[in-house]
């Protein structure tokens, strides 16, 4: 994406933001690259949410969706990689803050939407509200050049990919080309970032060991509500702000709690990404607007 493109996000948003670049797919890979393209990731939006740390929860998702829909340049598509809803024990309430916030976000102008649970959306009954919502809760889809793999480790409570969607990630890889260009996209951490807080996947590995062979992989995932990255190997992990609380640097205080609200910075930690893709990976932190 160009600058002027960033600099137009980050107006839009009204408020400062950061830019950051990697390398996502070597030099090797561009000859088969496709067509350089965007798009726009939301994460951990916990609808239904109340709570001091976001006194403004109710119209944090409206704002960031009108803060997209106000862009330029509109991305190719748009994906929520979990968390859409704050947890209930009433499946009844469940299904009532999934189609309300199905209704919210249906004010995008991209229509290309792809949706991933959460454990707030999935684990209290392994996925089945969230089916009915939204449908399968892993899957692939090819962009422009690149495969993308939307991988489930919420919908176990034990906090799993299990051994099903291991063999049918494996079926998949089968396959690519050593060379193809996939982005997966997840909740939880695949690595084990801070395992006592629940920031890890159970057999994260045995998934990280799958993908491990091919020379062109990054990963997109939430759950941590903050920027954060890490590499695997030659495999980058790149974590996305929450649009409804921060949470604190891995390890940083005894507990895992949500940071204070400021009211001098109502929007500090909080915001979506945008993803350029070409022959390097551009991230661009979209802050929610404070109007």
């Amino acid at each position: 994406m160009q600058n002027t493109d960033r600099r137009e996000f980050l107006k839009l948003a009204g408020l400062a933001g950061v830019a950051f670049t990697a390398g996502l797919f070597p030099e090797r890979a561009v000859a088969q690259a496709g067509p350089d393209f965007h798009f726009v990731q939301f994460s951990d939006t916990h609808w239904g949410y109340k709570g001091a740390a976001n006194p403004d929860a109710e119209n944090t998702l409206a704002k960031a969706v009108a803060t997209v829909n106000g862009l330029g340049r509109q991305p190719d598509f748009i994906v929520f990689t979990g968390d859409l809803t704050h947890t209930t024990d009433d499946p009844a309430e469940r299904r009532s803050r999934m189609k309300r916030f199905r209704e919210i976000v249906s004010a995008l102008a991209v229509k290309d939407v792809r949706f991933m649970p959460g454990e707030h959306d999935a684990s209290l009954d392994k996925g089945e509200a969230y089916k009915e919502f939204f449908g399968a809760t892993h899957y692939t889809f090819d962009h422009k050049g690149v495969h993308f793999i939307a991988l489930d480790n919420v919908s176990d409570p034990a906090a799993k990919l299990g051994d099903e969607q291991l063999a049918w990630l494996a079926a998949d890889l089968r396959q690519r080309k050593p060379d193809d260009r996939i982005i997966v996209l997840t909740h939880r951490p695949l690595f084990d970032l801070q395992p006592q807080w629940d920031w890890t996947t159970a057999d994260g590995a045995q998934a990280m060991a799958l993908l491990m062979p091919f020379k062109n992989v990054v990963v997109f995932y939430g759950h941590i509500h903050q920027d954060h990255h890490h590499m695997t190997g030659h495999i980058a992990h790149h974590a996305a702000n929450s649009l409804i609380f921060a949470l604190p640097a891995p390890g940083s205080q005894p507990k895992r709690a949500p940071l204070a609200y400021d009211a001098a910075t109502p929007g500090k930690g909080l915001g979506t990404r945008d993803v350029s893709v070409s022959d390097k990976v551009s991230l661009v932190e979209i802050p929610v607007s404070k109007g």
